[in-house]
């Protein structure tokens, strides 16, 4: 592939944009990565929860369900092959009222279909041995699910791409692209040296502008890219210590996985993300929201003193479907989706992307025919 500057220009240099680059430079491919900011990482990736899911809720068959689980066994696998540091400490699913031990059943009989090792059913009695503040009448324990430090995940990811070859090129946004004849495309990306790049293959996965990166490649049907919708999620700080050492979730709501507690690799409790559609990307916490925080949490952790919650940060994530509409799959979509070989667009890459990103990386090759 010598005619081209490079075998293959990804899009966004998050967890997911760099993992697909890892996933092709394994396979031989010089990779460019192309990233806006002045640093990876500083988009979807960096304001989350750093939450390696077990993958218990996806619909089976899904791509959700087949690449969490894929993606954590890779990812435990890869921070052990890189020092990156995380805590398997588990995470309950807790029932918080006799109501809600129906859908904890459900969620485990979808837990077992989507192949998730080691799950447990565990009555009120067993949960409060393992986490005695807890407040419930059942749990779910995923002994696969943890917290990990996402930021020297991505610096290894983009190690890998570098000593592979390939660059991780900052401050640098992707303009445009244009279908070459004969296969391929030529790559215009700005920044304070405007470049024009060719490669044959192009992956897109910039996070919160999928559908704006999209919409700049020529002969990119526009029928074929999702609404974009933002939804922001804060995240609260705990002062004090840390009141369980698993994760904690509710049952799921609408469109999320709801508010839940983890302690992270510092030992602090942070609760956190709510869910609110809003119009743009906006990352400010509003401090009004503390009382529907202390009221959510204190459903399981009635132990949650007044004045212990402090606002931390916000996230937003890059959902294709509106509130009070059912969640949709990932897409990952190539040609047989938009038309353009050589080309992978992704949409919709939210919970659990972070997660799922070496086996999204790995099935963004396949689709690529690599």
């Amino acid at each position: 592939m010598a005619e081209f500057d490079f075998d293959a220009v990804v899009v966004g240099a998050g967890a997911v944009g760099l993992a697909c680059g890892y996933a092709l430079a394994k396979r031989g491919l010089v990779v460019a990565v192309l990233e806006q900011d002045v640093a990876i990482g500083q988009g979807v990736s960096s304001r989350n929860s750093e939450v390696i899911h077990g993958g218990l809720y996806y619909p089976t068959g899904s791509l959700k369900a087949r690449l969490c689980v894929q993606g954590r066994r890779m990812l435990y696998a890869f921070c052990d092959d890189h020092h990156v540091e995380y805590d398997r400490c588990g995470k309950l699913v807790v029932a918080e009222t006799t109501d809600d031990l129906e859908r904890l059943d459900a969620i485990l009989e979808q837990a077992r279909a989507n192949d998730v090792e080691g799950m447990e059913r565990l009555t009120k009695a067993q949960a409060l041995a393992l986490e005695p503040e807890l407040s419930c009448e059942g749990a779910l324990l995923s002994p696969q699910s943890g917290v990990f430090e996402s930021h020297a995940y991505m610096l290894a990811l983009q190690g890998e791409i570098e000593a592979a070859g390939g660059a991780v090129v900052l401050a640098t946004p992707f303009e445009g692209a244009t279908p070459l004849e004969g296969g391929g495309f030529s790559v215009r990306a700005g920044g304070a040296e405007p470049t024009v790049l060719t490669c044959r293959y192009l992956v897109t996965a910039p996070g919160l502008s999928a559908q704006h990166v999209a919409g700049e490649i020529e002969g990119f049907p526009k029928a074929v890219i999702p609404e974009a919708h933002y939804g922001k999620g804060m995240y609260f700080r705990l002062t004090g210590k840390a009141p369980f050492a698993r994760l904690i979730y509710p049952p799921p709501i609408p469109g999320a996985l709801g508010t839940h507690y983890r302690r992270d690799l510092g030992g602090q409790g942070v609760f956190g993300p709510d869910l609110n559609y809003v119009d743009e990307p906006d990352y400010t916490v509003d401090p009004s929201a503390a009382p529907a925080f202390y009221s959510y949490i204190r459903k399981f952790w009635p132990g949650l003193p007044d004045g212990a919650l402090s606002p931390d940060y916000a996230g937003v994530r890059p959902k294709i479907h509106g509130p009070g509409e059912a969640q949709p799959d990932f897409r990952l979509d190539a040609a047989e989706v938009h038309g353009l070989a050589g080309l992978v667009a992704l949409f919709g890459i939210e919970s659990p992307g972070l997660t799922s990103s070496l086996a999204i990386g790995e099935e963004v090759a396949k689709r690529l025919g690599l």
